[in-house]
């Protein structure tokens, strides 16, 4: 038998489960019991760690609008940390305006912890969080993969 015939196929196979899609973002989502006080801890902490790595806050983000408290706490810490937010399109049709950055978060809760992860296209940041009597506190160090 020729193994050496064989060997294309097994490489290719191989490598073809390596393959991740990269063509866009998760849509935004936050769960219900994610609210008040822990969820402006968390926002507050993402954003923060957000804007360490995004370096400058001239280009704007675009957040996709929802009524969730975690929504409008990301928002108001994204602004507090000095970026425009665009929750529309008609910011784009100005002449000369920088394109936004879509910024997509999830928040999900597992095994008692929050997970909460900011995605755009060059970056993710994630990170555990223990929720207790409504106060939110990391419970793992924040985890990053940039993108080129």
């Amino acid at each position: 038998m020729q193994l050496y015939r064989l060997i294309p196929i097994v490489l290719a196979l191989s490598l073809a489960g390596c393959q991740t899609a990269t063509d866009g973002l998760s849509t935004s989502a936050a769960p219900a019991e994610v609210t008040g006080p822990a969820a402006g801890a968390i926002a507050g902490d993402m954003a923060g760690r957000f804007a360490e790595q995004a370096g400058s806050t001239t280009t704007p983000i675009k957040l996709h609008k929802d009524t969730s408290e975690f929504s409008v706490a990301l928002e108001a810490a994204l602004k507090g940390w000095g970026f425009a937010i665009v929750t529309d399109d008609k910011s784009a049709s100005v002449k000369d305006a920088p394109k936004p950055v879509e910024l997509a978060y999830s928040i999900a809760a597992l095994d008692g912890q929050v997970l909460a992860r900011l995605s755009t296209d060059t970056m993710e940041l994630g990170r555990a969080y223990s929720v207790s009597n409504g106060v939110a506190t990391p419970a793992s160090p924040l985890s990053l993969m940039k993108r080129n």
